[in-house]
């Protein structure tokens, strides 16, 4: 895939059920951490997830 493809595919418009699947999918198995999603013009534009691992110490 060329980076134009990519950047075809990253801006193609995404129906609702795509995008609520991604939210799922950032959610899912998370225990420690965030999912950010970012709107612009009433549109799910980003979805980013931070996770964090917690070491337990004896």
């Amino acid at each position: 895939m060329t980076v134009s493809q990519i950047d075809q595919e990253a801006r193609r418009p995404y129906a609702d059920q795509e995008v609520e699947q991604a939210i799922r999918f950032a959610l899912k198995g998370i225990r420690f951490g965030s999912v950010e999603i970012t709107v612009h013009d009433s549109r799910v534009v980003q979805i980013e997830r931070k996770e964090k691992i917690r070491i337990e110490r004896s």
